[in-house]
């Protein structure tokens, strides 16, 4: 069930907390919501499975291109995390969502418990940054769900023996069918605030991997990924040799995290927080 708090600056937003055990802060990704994680959901047992909404993603309110930010973003994280009175957290990252976890080990690490990124890590290639260019804070030429699905699979390469139904169900939860034809369910002003950052220099993010030290992590990367590239992934393996490590085969960016080899990782990583928490 939805429900909502209000940030320091009066922007409300929109969380779901459910199930019992370890909270597990699952953050989506850039243009997502917290459907980005309906298909793993089911099979996460014994955890207490915290979602939300960025602002101006999914319900929660639209609050302009500057905020928009992995900084502003991680605050609302910290602030929901205080809304519900929960001191540490395990977080389970999807592309941006890794990113604000990364951020998080670097200026918050006391309120973590551990973190799994999917499908990113501290250096993004350009080739899949250019790709999102393409898309973000784009309504598409599609009048319905049907449509778009068609096309997702069409223009997903990377991507093979998707079950039955799946970019049918994933165009549901991130596009709204309107008179007009499809609308993306988030603001078209994080357009802006994606070129700002793509435009600017690229920081050095491998401090922030860096500060995982000492935390349970886990990587899941598809095999054909555009974003986290192979040479990245094997040296966050060569920084962090503790860390659990698995590639994904017939995925590209991001594995929607059901698959056998990602459940696996993920449920490895439960048990390594469990332990050590």
């Amino acid at each position: 069930m939805t429900q909502f708090f209000t940030a320091d600056d009066g922007a409300k937003l929109a969380y779901s907390d459910e199930g019992e055990g370890l909270p597990v802060l699952c953050l989506a990704g850039l243009t997502r919501n917290m459907a980005d994680f309906d298909h793993v959901a089911p099979h996460l047992s014994g955890v207490r499975m915290i979602r939300m909404d960025y602002r101006g993603r999914g319900q929660s309110d639209y609050t302009g291109a500057a905020t928009y930010t992995v900084p502003q973003e991680a605050k609302d994280a910290l602030a929901l995390l205080d809304h519900l009175g929960v001191k540490k957290a395990a977080v389970l990252g999807t592309s941006r969502g890794g990113l604000i976890g990364l951020f998080l080990a670097a200026v918050a690490k006391d309120r973590l418990l551990g973190l799994c990124l999917n499908d990113v890590g501290p250096h993004i290639e350009r080739e899949g940054l250019e790709r999102i260019k393409d898309y973000v804070g784009r309504n598409p030429n599609a009048k319905t769900h049907e449509t778009v699905a068609e096309r997702m699979a069409a223009l997903s390469p990377g991507f093979a023996n998707v079950p039955e139904g799946r970019w049918l169900s994933d165009a549901r939860k991130f596009y709204d069918e309107t008179p007009e034809g499809l609308r993306i369910k988030y603001d078209l002003a994080l357009r802006e605030a994606f070129l700002a950052a793509f435009e600017g220099e690229a920081p050095d993010l491998w401090p922030l991997w860096e500060a995982t030290a000492g935390l349970p992590v886990a990587v899941i990367r598809g095999a054909n990924s555009d974003l986290l590239g192979r040479e990245a992934y094997a040296e966050m393996q060569r920084r962090r040799p503790d860390g659990i490590y698995t590639e994904v085969p017939d995925r590209a960016h991001v594995p929607w995290l059901d698959e056998a080899e990602s459940l696996t990782a993920i449920g490895a990583w439960i048990d390594g927080v469990t332990k050590t928490g």
